[in-house]
């Protein structure tokens, strides 16, 4: 024996209510969107008709407001009463075969009970304009019952629905409230919808979609587009540059952010679905690189969620963002061909996404490569400054040994490239494709010291009690010290490290804070590394303080000084301290108070 599952109403209101919608005024929206549909059918029949949306505010003297929703749109049968409103799951915006059709907002037939999260009963006035048939009343209520009836009175064709307010949601019916409510989810809506209370009345979507206005120019359109960006977010924005693709039907403005943005942040865009409000956070609508921009847009064709606050993740959303971020990327390489000042603009603050984008697209890496800006020990120049100043660039791929070797590239006048951050490293390899005249060179920090200046014979006399000590000081921590003369004269030391040396420190690092079973792997990774990488400490000559202290004759002192040059270089290359070598710091300084309060101590 079949049996069918029983539906409990009061469960769906909750669902819908603390779940399912994420606001509660929500059910302006499905109102709104049941009287576009409406409408839309209503012109299908007769292109004439006026085609309008009424919400009023009624204020009852002592009793509960009321809020009326009336549209002259098609209509309903007593027949459609039963089949549409009174089956969860069922639509009018289905065929024949259950699929969706493409001209209504509607997707499930549970929108109207969305009414229910602030009203006990729904009253449904509406008379169909398919059939000569007299007016119906479908009255609702929260208990899963509901009763129809045939009305004498003369009723035009369209609906009109009727919400008394439940105890506890007053702020939802207020004229303030729908107005509010009524122009963030309908400001787009083609059909006029009106807000009325008393003798006040307003048209909330009266100006439309302003990237679908006519401008005298340009510049006219792109502050009408700001405006309309800071009104919709309360926030301000460098640029504004509409937006679509043909794949869902979409259209809009990507507003550039004033100030520069996280690569990994999620930029919450504000959605229209067939012009009517869908999301204010809807995330992945714009490829990864676009982490600069908030968009509005309207989609005609693409799958809403259950809740209607979002899409499905399927490929005509897969595709359509493809094509939003084609259409931004071409204006803005037509922005870099046309507009320089407002591009170098654009670039000042959100150059890190047109990096991204020039690593993902050959096209785009020709057109902007020469704009991208990298930081240097000039300060931050262009490709084009880079590529005008020789035909070798010098480059680290590595932030720590940018800021390690940054002081002494300067001072040999050399223009060191710092290419270490997300991007950079491949488009600076690729940069010979457009230049081929440049030559690249990646510098490691050995490289630099074999220019550093050698010591003459009196000079290595006089450092060799100094390098013994150190070289016994620092043998457990796998550094080797040596004396060369380099500038800048100020810096006493410099740690250098090549990549195998590098990553033995982070391995060493991470078993720190390992549990046994990690620190076992870490240590047969690390084996599979073959020899030890010894790194180098390259104590500097020319400095006074090193040129003073190989002339101090105590091996302890000498030792303890060694050490703290060490943790100095360290903490000059921007590396993290082991444990170990925290403890070095504290010894060599303890050491070295000692030794000077042993100096001081009076003879007798």
């Amino acid at each position: 024996m079949d049996h069918r599952f029983q539906v409990n109403l009061r469960g769906i209101i909750d669902l819908l209510s603390n779940h399912l919608y994420s606001r509660p005024e929500v059910f302006v929206r499905e109102l709104l969107q049941n009287a576009v549909d409406a409408i839309t059918a209503r012109r299908a029949l007769d292109p004439a008709c006026p085609g309008e949306i009424r919400l009023t505010v009624v204020a009852r003297g002592g009793g509960p407001p009321m809020l009326e929703a009336r549209d002259d749109g098609v209509g309903l049968t007593e027949a459609e009463l039963h089949a549409l409103l009174a089956t969860i799951g069922q639509s009018s915006k289905r065929d024949e075969q259950g699929r969706r059709t493409g001209d209504f907002l509607g997707q499930f037939g549970i929108g109207l009970l969305s009414c229910f999260v602030v009203s006990d009963e729904i009253v449904v006035v509406t008379r169909s304009a398919r059939e000569h048939a007299p007016a119906v009343e479908w009255r609702a209520r929260v208990d899963g019952t509901y009763a129809t009836r045939t009305l004498e009175a003369d009723v035009a064709p369209g609906t009109q629905v009727y919400l008394t307010c439940r105890p506890g949601r007053e702020e939802f019916f207020t004229a303030e409230a729908v107005t509010d409510a009524a122009f963030h989810y309908g400001a787009l809506l083609p059909f006029p919808v009106h807000v009325e209370c008393g003798k006040s009345s307003r048209v909330v979507n009266r100006d439309g979609a302003p990237w679908r206005a006519e401008f005298a120019d340009e510049d006219e359109r792109t502050r009408a587009l700001l405006r309309f960006g800071e009104k919709t977010f309360d926030e301000r924005f460098l640029d504004a540059i509409p937006i679509r693709s043909r794949a869902g039907g979409v259209d809009g403005v990507a507003f550039v952010l004033a100030h520069p943005a996280n690569l990994n942040s999620r930029r919450g865009h504000r959605v229209y679905l067939k012009n009517m409000f869908l999301g204010d956070s809807v995330d992945d609508l714009l490829p990864d690189w676009a982490f600069f921009a908030r968009a509005v847009v309207n989609a005609d064709d693409l799958r809403p969620t259950a809740s209607r606050e979002g899409f499905y993740e399927d490929d005509r959303l897969e595709a359509a963002r493809a094509e939003l971020g084609e259409s931004l990327r071409d204006s803005l390489v037509d922005m870099a061909k046309r507009r320089g000042d407002r591009f170098r603009r654009f670039l000042e603050i959100h150059h890190l996404a047109i990096k991204a984008l020039a690593a993902q697209d050959d096209e785009c890496f020709r057109l902007f490569v020469d704009w991208l800006p990298f930081e240097t020990t000039r300060g931050r120049l262009t490709v084009r400054e880079l590529c005008e100043d020789g035909a070798v660039v010098r480059y680290v791929d590595d932030v720590s040994i940018y800021h390690q070797l940054a002081k002494v590239a300067s001072s040999q006048g050399l223009t060191l490239v710092n290419a270490g951050y997300v991007y950079e490293p491949e488009l600076l390899a690729r940069l010979p494709e457009v230049r081929p005249d440049v030559v690249l060179q990646r510098v490691e920090p050995e490289n630099l010291a074999q220019e550093f200046d050698e010591l003459d014979l009196d000079e290595q006399e006089a450092f060799h009690a100094l390098l013994d000590a150190a070289t016994e000081a620092l043998r457990p921590f796998r550094c080797r010290p040596e004396a060369r003369k380099f500038r800048p004269s100020d810096m006493p030391a410099l740690y250098q490290a090549g990549s195998d040396a590098r990553f033995l420190r982070s391995l060493e690092q991470s078993k720190e804070t390992a549990d046994p079973l990690f620190q076992g792997l870490l240590d047969s990774i690390a084996a599979g590394r073959g020899p030890v990488a010894h790194t180098m400490l390259v104590l500097n000559a020319s400095n006074p303080m090193i040129r003073r202290l190989a002339t101090i004759k105590s091996r302890q002192a000498l030792a303890r000084a060694a050490e703290v040059l060490y943790v100095q270089g360290l903490m000059l290359a921007h590396q993290p301290l082991s444990s170990g070598e925290l403890g070095l710091l504290s010894r060599g300084l303890a050491g070295l108070l000692d030794l000077l309060a042993d100096r001081q101590e009076p003879q007798p």
